[in-house]
């Protein structure tokens, strides 16, 4: 095996394991027992003595060529998109409870849709036609999740649909904001956002007591050390390594986590309109990830 070939087999390996550890998240967001808010501001604690200690390891908590100035700069910009990618994990956290997590896994997927409308809004970008039909296609599955409990008994579903799709959009501004971050290491912005988490919800944790039992604890530390630091670390460590259209494909391990560890733990049993509805979603965000054209047949982007 070659060099190259065993630094994508790395990749590989890499990639797939942030992605099942990205698929059990929601399980011990629910074992924890807490208030979302406490439980996000737990992770962002422990995420950031994880990271605070990979950086170290790594040396790259000095700022880079810049300077100062320049790290104070791109400091600031990481800290807009840690806002972002704390309020995404509030609500997506919260929409659990309240659709399930194969469900709020589903919805939350249109998030290549919430970064095609941002590029269009920010950046004048045209999505093209193809990316339209998609857009249609992931409505429809979400309309066909909607659909599986309308009515008034339905409302807390609803509430959480909103909230994944909530998630979703805030999701695609952390990423817009990740795009304007190009050559600062991974691992430090990682450590902002978290850093920026812990001061955005010290509010919600001050005066209230401190969580109690191995449950709690245990499903903090997890999600802090694990879900954060160890997740962070193998993820960026896959995108170096991977050409594009390969982390785009290997992404999609994550739902599919998800949605069998509801079902394992929780006995979650999803309706067969909510299955149709979530295959439909994942389908087009894979078709304009990848930029199929329906009519053209399917041609796998080829990019190194």
């Amino acid at each position: 095996m070659s060099r190259s070939e065993q630094s994508t087999a790395g990749g590989v390996a890499r990639m797939t394991a942030a992605m099942v550890l990205s698929g059990t998240i929601g399980v011990f967001v629910v074992w924890s027992g807490l208030p979302v808010a406490e439980v996000v501001f737990w992770r962002c604690v422990f995420g950031a003595v994880a990271l605070l200690l990979i950086c170290a390891a790594l040396g790259v908590l000095r700022p880079g060529p810049g300077g100062w100035r320049a790290f104070a700069a791109t400091g600031g910009l990481a800290a807009l998109g840690g806002v972002a990618l704390v309020l995404n994990w509030v609500l997506l956290f919260a929409a659990y409870p309240r659709a399930s997590i194969s469900v709020a896994t589903a919805v939350y997927n249109t998030q290549p849709f919430m970064l095609v409308g941002l590029g269009m809004l920010l950046f004048g970008e045209r999505p093209g036609l193809a990316r339209l039909l998609w857009l249609a296609v992931a409505f429809a599955g979400v309309l066909l999740i909607i659909s599986a409990k309308a009515g008034a008994a339905g409302a807390d579903y609803l509430t959480g649909i909103g909230l994944a799709l909530g998630a979703a959009f805030f999701y695609a501004v952390a990423a817009v904001v990740a795009k304007r971050l190009k050559g600062e290491p991974p691992h430090r912005i990682a450590l902002i956002q978290v850093l920026v988490g812990v001061l955005m919800l010290a509010p919600f944790a001050a005066g209230k007591a401190l969580p109690s039992g191995p449950a709690a604890w245990g499903s903090l530390l997890t999600l802090g050390i694990v879900h954060t630091g160890l997740m962070y670390m193998l993820l960026y460590a896959a995108i170096q390594r991977l050409p594009t259209a390969l982390v785009g494909a290997l992404s999609y391990i994550y739902p599919v986590v998800a949605v069998v560890a509801d079902v394992v733990v929780f006995s979650t049993r999803p309706q067969t309109v909510q299955l149709v509805g979530g295959a439909a979603i994942l389908l087009a965000a894979a078709g304009s990830t990848f930029g199929w054209v329906p009519w053209k047949g399917v041609r796998p982007v080829t990019e190194k």
